[in-house]
C-alpha cells in the first residue's frame, strides 16, 4: 500500500477512490490502476487499488470494529431465494495466515450447503492496515493480488463515511467490485457493483463488534440473514 501527500494548495488527495454519489458510472469504468484523482473521501491518502502493498503498512490481526476477523471465528447466515430451497452459509476464519503479495493475510472460508447438492466453498484473503482499514487480497482459485495484474482493494475503512467508493479489488477482467458506502449509521451498508455485471449489484449490512449481518443479492434475489 502507497500513501500520498495532497497537493499543496489544491484541496485533493492522488488516490484512486471513485466517489459513487452521482457518479457510479464513472467510478466502474475508470477507477483502477492508472486512474485519475478523484477529491478526498474519507480515504484520504490512499492508493486504491494498490499496486505494491507494503509489509509494514499492515498488521497481523484484523479488528476493524465493523469486519472483526478474530482466527477462530465462525457466523452462520440462512439463506433464502424464492423458488428455491433454503441454504446455509458459514464463514470462518482460519487461524493460519497466508502470504498474498508480500503481506500476511487473514484467510476466511465460506461453505454453502443446499438440499440435495455437494457443499461450495470459497477461500478469501484480507487484511488490516495500520490505520484499521481493511483490504481484499484476492479469492483462492479465481485472483490474487500480485498474479496477473491482480490489485488488493479495499473492503471497509476504519470509520464509513456516506458517499465513500472504492475499488474492493482489480483484475482487469476477473475482478473490477466497486464498493460505495450508502448507509453509515447507527449500521454500515455497502453496495457492491461491477463493470462485469452492470444490471446487478449486492448489498452488505454490517454491525459494530458482529460484522455482516445481512446480505441482499439484487440480481438473484438471494438474502442471507445472519442467525441470532
Amino acid at each position: 500500500m502507497r500513501l500520498r501527500r495532497p497537493a499543496a494548495g489544491r484541496g485533493r488527495t492522488a488516490l484512486s477512490a471513485c466517489l459513487a454519489a452521482g457518479v457510479l458510472a464513472v467510478a466502474l469504468a475508470g477507477c483502477g490502476t492508472g486512474a485519475k484523482p478523484y477529491p478526498p473521501t474519507g480515504v484520504d491518502e490512499l492508493v486504491i487499488p494498490t499496486p505494491s502493498p507494503r509489509a509494514q503498512d499492515f498488521v497481523d490481526r484484523i479488528d476493524n470494529a465493523w469486519l472483526p476477523l478474530r482466527p477462530g471465528r465462525t457466523w452462520v447466515y440462512d439463506v433464502t431465494r424464492t423458488g428455491h430451497p433454503n441454504a446455509v452459509r458459514t464463514v470462518s476464519v482460519l487461524r493460519a495466515p497466508v502470504m498474498v503479495d508480500g503481506v500476511s493475510t487473514t484467510a476466511v472460508r465460506t461453505v454453502v450447503t443446499r438440499p440435495g447438492e455437494s457443499a461450495a466453498s470459497r477461500t478469501d484473503f484480507y487484511a488490516q492496515d495500520t490505520r484499521g482499514n481493511v483490504w481484499w487480497f484476492g479469492q483462492d482459485g479465481l485472483w490474487r493480488a500480485g498474479q496477473g495484474g491482480a490489485e488488493a482493494g479495499l473492503v471497509i475503512t476504519a470509520t464509513p463515511r456516506l458517499g465513500d467508493g472504492y475499488r474492493a479489488g482489480y483484475r482487469k477482467g476477473v475482478v473490477e467490485d466497486v464498493v460505495t458506502v450508502v448507509q453509515a449509521k447507527p449500521v454500515v451498508a455497502l453496495e457492491w457493483t461491477s463493470a462485469l455485471s452492470p444490471n446487478a449489484s449486492v448489498w452488505d449490512t454490517y454491525r459494530r463488534g458482529v460484522g455482516l449481518i445481512d446480505r441482499l443479492d439484487n440480481g438473484t434475489g438471494e438474502h442471507d440473514t445472519l442467525r441470532q
